[in-house]
């Protein structure tokens, strides 16, 4: 029902052309949704599964006796696919589906961040005023030696010459340092669905942005909503904009060496407890995404087509979950 309710966009992109008939947009989704579910890094393996396993050939609509794509073909047509926003509205057609609809809450929301390592090497993070830092490589070739040992290495003054919007960052006190993107997502917590995702670049404040950007079509309705949210959502500025948009600011409190933004006029709310607890299930999603769809490091350049390739894995996890919710209910 999802695929039918993309046929008008599908005929946007594929519209009748001079040239060698596409890969169909329907079969092309299919085969991406079991490249995310299975974790198949590449497109040959994926090729190479649909060669010999019927059941991927059947899902994906191909006949025994048709020949699988070959991956250029496939990589290439996937691109065009991603480029038409396709993935975001997968996942609006998968929400809007009358039985997964009524799973959903326009009320109640979570909110979290992943830093999602970008298709970049560290020997790319070079200075922006080109001058080298690079000793002759005693092997020769182009992969040169990078000496890092006590250099200051900062965004202001370096960027990555394979990915100019990466940004270098940390995910905590005593962690490495890596050229990232940070990709958003907002879950419903009726749920644990995810309903909205965005990518951004790695800096401080990009985390609240993003959440208040995706907050926002949501917000500002006669009945307050909620959104819950770890520490690093405890800020002034994201808990005053919440609240100018009729939102309550479940947040954690952040009282390492400061004074926290979220005081009792929330904490003593039965449902700021309530959800504490559930917020931390979008990490579930995020876990996922990460980890089994393979979606930890970036397989595209730029911020743009690794965002789209985010929300299509996002929109993924969905049918994952949805089984566990169907048989909940039954």
């Amino acid at each position: 029902m999802a695929l039918a309710a993309l046929n008008q966009d599908f005929f946007v992109l594929y519209a009748a052309r001079m040239g060698r008939p596409s890969i169909p947009p329907e079969m092309l989704l299919r085969a991406m949704l079991l490249q995310a579910f299975y974790s198949i890094r590449s497109e040959r393996q994926l090729m190479e599964r649909l060669k010999f396993d019927l059941l991927f050939g059947w899902f994906v609509g191909l006949g025994v006796d048709d020949p699988a794509w070959d991956h250029s073909s496939f990589g290439k047509n996937r691109d065009r696919l991603l480029a038409g926003e396709i993935a975001a509205k997968f996942l609006a057609a998968v929400l809007v589906q009358p039985q997964v609809k009524r799973l959903l809450s326009s009320d109640h929301f979570g909110v979290d961040g992943a830093l999602i390592e970008a298709w970049a090497s560290m020997k790319s993070f070079r200075p922006k005023d080109q001058s080298g830092d690079q000793a002759p490589s005693p092997a020769g070739g182009r992969n040169t030696e990078v000496a890092f040992k006590g250099q200051k290495r900062s965004n202001e003054t370096r960027g990555s010459t394979t990915d100019p919007e990466v940004r270098l960052i940390r995910k905590g006190p005593g962690m490495e340092a890596k050229l990232c993107f940070i990709g958003h997502a907002l879950m419903g917590n009726c749920s644990a669905l995810i309903v909205d995702t965005c990518m951004t670049s790695a800096h401080g404040l990009a985390e609240c942005i993003a959440a208040l950007a995706m907050i926002e079509p949501r917000a500002d309705r006669p009945k307050a909503s909620s959104v819950g949210a770890d520490k690093a959502y405890d800020a002034e500025d994201f808990v005053d904009e919440l609240r100018s948009m009729n939102a309550h600011a479940h947040v954690a409190q952040n009282t390492c060496g400061r004074r926290s933004f979220i005081d009792r006029r929330t904490t003593h709310h039965a449902g700021y407890g309530m959800n504490q607890k559930i917020r931390k299930r979008i990490e579930e999603g995020l876990g996922w995404i990460e980890t089994a769809s393979g979606q930890g490091k970036a397989r595209f350049r730029g911020r743009d087509k690794a965002g789209r390739a985010f929300a299509f894995t996002a929109a993924a996890y969905n049918p994952v979950r949805l089984p566990k919710l169907f048989g909940a209910l039954a």
